[in-house]
């Protein structure tokens, strides 16, 4: 189960990855990019597949980032996050957060056996600073109804 403390260690991080945001603007993985962007945070894009996404440069893979970041956040298919989460310990990243549906036993495990941190199970547009509205009125209401990490 995910803690509050490790959701509130991984958005303090200034500086983190997106690992799954494309060159297709409406994915998933490029809503966290760009809010996350908007938000303050500086931001790099992981994707083998593009040279860029959202106009910015991206990367290969997670030990090409050109500085070090304080997490990534996951939005790739589970089979993808595995992979990802053993090049993210190689490259020193302590703090992984899977977005719902990026997750797996398999990549669970890993991350527990290694010692790093993890948040997963919720959407980390809920909990960064000041969420959208749609955002704002999920995170109530699973607060409402117990859902909140303690």
């Amino acid at each position: 189960m995910t803690s509050k403390a490790a959701i509130d260690d991984f958005i303090a991080q200034p500086v983190l990855a997106v690992a799954g945001a494309s060159r297709d603007g409406r994915k998933f993985g490029n809503a966290v990019y760009r809010d996350l962007k908007s938000k303050g945070y500086v931001v790099f894009a992981v994707n083998p597949n593009a040279e860029t996404v959202e106009g910015d440069p991206s990367y290969k893979s997670l030990a090409d980032l050109p500085q070090k970041v304080g997490g990534v956040v996951i939005v790739t298919p589970p089979a993808v996050t595995e992979k990802l989460v053993q090049e993210a310990a190689a490259a020193g990243i302590t703090r992984i957060w899977m977005q719902q549906g990026a997750q797996s036993p398999t990549a669970i495990k890993f991350c527990q056996d290694h010692g790093l941190t993890l948040v997963h199970g919720e959407c980390i547009l809920m909990y960064q600073p000041n969420p959208a509205s749609f955002h704002k009125f999920h995170r109530f209401f699973k607060e409402l109804l117990g859902g909140k990490p303690k």
